[in-house]
Parts: C-alpha cells; sequence; structure tokens
C-alpha cells in the first residue's frame, strides 16, 4: 500500500490532470465534477473560466479568494450594480488577474445573470436544462478520449445560448469546463477513484427546474 509523504496529497488513482500541487488536488478532489445548484457557486465559476481564457486554471484557483474579495462573493445582484469606478479600482488589484475587457465582462454577465434568474426562477434551473442526456456521452472516458473533448454539442448550444442573451467570455470550450466543474457531465475518467463516487452524486441529484 503507498503511504503519503507528510504534506503531499494522498497517493490515489485520479485523473492526470491532476498532478502534485495540493490545491490542484483538493480542487479534482472535492469540487470538480460533483454537481453544482447554488447560483452562487455556478455564477463564480462561469466567471472565473472567463478569466481563466489564455492562463492556467491553477493561476487562477490560487487567486481564487481574492476574486472572490474582489466581486462581493460573486454575488449576482451584488456584481451586477458594480460600476466604472469599480472597474478601475479593481484594474490596480494585484491580487486578481487585471484585464479590463475580463473585469468588465463579470459585471456585464451579472446582470445578464438577474435576467435569466427572473426568468428561469435560478441559474441552477437555466443551465441544468443543457446537461447531456446519456446518449449524448462516450461510453468510456478513457483519458484519450477525455483529451479530444474540448468541447462538444452541448456545450456549443449552451455558449450558442448565452451569447444569444448577451453574454461574453463564454465560448464554447470555456462552456464546456464549466459544465465538466459543475458536474452537468462526470469527467473523471475510467478509473479515477471520484469517477464512482461523483456518479452517486448525479444520480441522487434533483434537477433544478424539474421538480
Amino acid at each position: 500500500m503507498s503511504i503519503a509523504t507528510p504534506g503531499q496529497p494522498e497517493p490515489r488513482p485520479r485523473c492526470s490532470w491532476a498532478g502534485s500541487a495540493a490545491i490542484y488536488v483538493d480542487y479534482h478532489d472535492r469540487e470538480w465534477g460533483r454537481p453544482v445548484v447554488s447560483d452562487t457557486r455556478l455564477f463564480e465559476k462561469l466567471c472565473l473560466e472567463g478569466f481563466q481564457s489564455g492562463l492556467s486554471w491553477l493561476t487562477i484557483l490560487r487567486k481564487r479568494e481574492n476574486f472572490r474579495a474582489a466581486f462581493h462573493g460573486f454575488d449576482v445582484a451584488k456584481v451586477a450594480a458594480m460600476a466604472e469606478g469599480d472597474i478601475l479600482r479593481l484594474l490596480a488589484d494585484p491580487g486578481i488577474v487585471r484585464h479590463r475587457g475580463k473585469i468588465a465582462s463579470t459585471i456585464n454577465n451579472a446582470r445578464r445573470a438577474l435576467t435569466l434568474q427572473a426568468e428561469f426562477g435560478s441559474l441552477a434551473a437555466y443551465f441544468w436544462r443543457f446537461e447531456p442526456g446519456p446518449g449524448e456521452r462516450p461510453p468510456a472516458l478513457t483519458p484519450q478520449v477525455l483529451a479530444g473533448m474540448a468541447q462538444t454539442d452541448a456545450s456549443r448550444a449552451l455558449s450558442k445560448d448565452l451569447r444569444r442573451r448577451g453574454f461574453s467570455f463564454v465560448g464554447p470550450t470555456t462552456c464546456y469546463a464549466f459544465m465538466q466543474a459543475m458536474g452537468l457531465v462526470n469527467d473523471h475518467v475510467e478509473g479515477c477513484y471520484c469517477r464512482e463516487e461523483v456518479e452517486a452524486e448525479r444520480e441522487a441529484l434533483a434537477r433544478p427546474g424539474r421538480e
């Protein structure tokens, strides 16, 4: 039996992308792929995926608490109320990614998210409409199959609809990464110890908007 080195992640079979950085392994084990129905967490992830464009997710993960402080915990209504002065303030904040377009996009997307909440009752009810059906998923998710799935029909449909509604930084690859992380699909590969746990959580989930 493998023995973990003090301060190092436990040596269990995982998706290879989890690597060895403790913060990344913890994210893989505790968050990635586990189904989310919290509007705040869904909005946060959509925004952070936009910030991640052109960067590594590990970079964003290390700055996540700074992003939360900068954007009022990703409370949709509070972010929607932010204005030009807030953009200028955040452009001077070294704790986040200082990109005017991405900061402005987050505020814009919060305003669009308020409209979604009014129309569908919650962001969760909207996003879970795009969960792919069983026949739309590969029969066996090997690392090789996963490597070739940067986007899917479902993520393209989500991206198209979000952009039609005025969202930005929501391309089909960004949307697929969002769907993977929020549990709309279970993309833990075969052999990863999280795969069965995540599948059990998905099976037990009451899909929002379908009660």
